[in-house]
């Protein structure tokens, strides 16, 4: 293996352990939720689900800055480590949780350090070629999606021995990656490209306006940012909305994320790099986002649980769209804000899981609670189309010299 391999391997590996111990927990999710609230409804765990999902974003859009603008001066290692060792006792408090005050708290550890993708993302900047960021973006995104193959398939498997087996074997994998990282990964961060820490850029608020003082920067993290919280909506409401529309068990919950995580891996892993090179990197955002809005209508209203299976080839393309914008973000900001600017779209990330979990869970409640108007189960699906075409319609704005 070469000297540039072997870095982006480990790098992988840690992606793909981390999409693990992600995908571990998602089939468990229902039950997990039931376990602590005995008395509460199905929409009811659904409502709380949402709520914590919110409580570990809203920690998260507050540190991932720090913690980018702090790997540009004391580099990606040390900050990747903190990450990765705190995540095992994230699991282990999620394990042991008995109530829902203590998963409450097992949230705000977790989402303090919940770094480890953007750091990632900022080591694998740091080491490429402009030319090879968008195809070594979008091997980041195939690690995650072989992660979600095998997390849920773990998970499901695990599942059926109780809600609280899949997070000690997300401890697990989380050690095994800290392991990994500390043995075999080599500081990114040189003195040519090291940054002095600032707390103006430390924060969310001030980071994001920093980075917009780059020709089309602002713009195109409105369209991250869109796009994010649209496509956040599978893992807001999926475990959910199959349990109530195809009323899935945990198994079958992990074997669809399985083949999602198949197809998203394919895609990212071997469908970007082509498709950049046909079509260009703007192109291929624009077709991208294009697909996503076609599947995210299609769930919307699908009516059985097979055709679902079938349709989840054409689901995954949208994915492709989302290394070539990176990409094209990443060569705008310069060597020196690559932390800063993986800072800010960890924080993008947050915001659409703190918005997306309490806006899709309270429409999910709304449309197939006792109450609901009419019965549409796949009302967020809707919403999240609509939110992905205006990320579309603002993207296009943006001059193709600016993109």
């Amino acid at each position: 293996m070469s000297k540039l391999n072997k870095p982006v391997s480990v790098i992988l590996m840690t992606i793909l352990l981390d999409a693990m111990g992600v995908g571990i927990m998602i089939p468990v999710l229902p039950e997990l939720m039931s376990s602590v609230l005995p008395n509460a409804t199905l929409a009811d765990a659904t409502l709380w689900g949402g709520i914590l999902a919110t409580i570990f974003a809203l920690m998260q859009f507050l540190f991932s800055p720090t913690l980018g603008v702090a790997s540009d001066q004391y580099g990606r290692k040390p900050v990747l480590m903190i990450a990765l060792s705190v995540m095992i006792v994230y699991y282990l408090i999620m394990a042991v949780a008995q109530s829902l005050w203590l998963l409450i708290i097992g949230r705000i550890i977790g989402g303090v350090t919940a770094a480890t993708h953007a750091t990632a993302s900022a080591y694998i900047a740091d080491i490429s070629k402009p030319e090879e960021k968008a195809a070594r973006f979008g091997l980041l995104g195939a690690a995650f999606g072989v992660g979600f193959v095998l997390g849920p398939i773990i998970g499901g498997l695990l599942g059926e021995w109780g809600p609280r087996a899949p997070f000690y074997a997300a401890a697990l994998i989380a050690l095994i990656n800290t392991i990994f990282c500390w043995v075999w990964l080599k500081e990114s961060v040189t003195d040519d490209i090291r940054r002095k820490f600032s707390w103006k850029r430390a924060n969310p608020f001030g980071a994001a306006l920093e980075l917009s003082k780059f020709a089309g920067v602002g713009h195109l993290l409105w369209v991250l940012g869109l796009f994010l919280i649209g496509v956040a909506v599978y893992a807001a409401i999926w475990p959910f909305f199959t349990v109530e529309r195809f009323d899935w068990s945990p198994g079958m919950i992990g074997v669809s994320l399985t083949l999602y995580g198949i197809c998203f891996a394919i895609i990212q892993g071997g469908l970007v790099n082509p498709a950049i090179k046909r079509f260009g990197e703007r192109r291929t955002v624009i077709l991208g986002f294009g697909a996503e809005i076609i599947a995210l209508m299609v769930v919307a209203f699908i009516p059985h649980g097979w055709l679902m299976l079938a349709f989840t080839p054409m689901a995954a393309i949208g994915v492709i769209g989302q290394p070539p914008l990176q990409a094209i973000m990443s060569k705008a900001v310069g060597d020196d804000n690559q932390g800063t600017l993986q800072g800010v779209i960890g924080s993008l990330n947050a915001i659409a899981m703190i918005i997306t979990p309490l806006v899709m869970s309270a429409l999910f409640y709304t449309f197939t609670g006792e109450n609901a108007p009419f019965y549409f189960p796949g009302a967020p699906f809707f919403l999240a189309a609509i939110l992905v075409a205006i990320a579309l319609w603002v993207f296009l704005s943006v001059r193709p010299k600016d993109a």
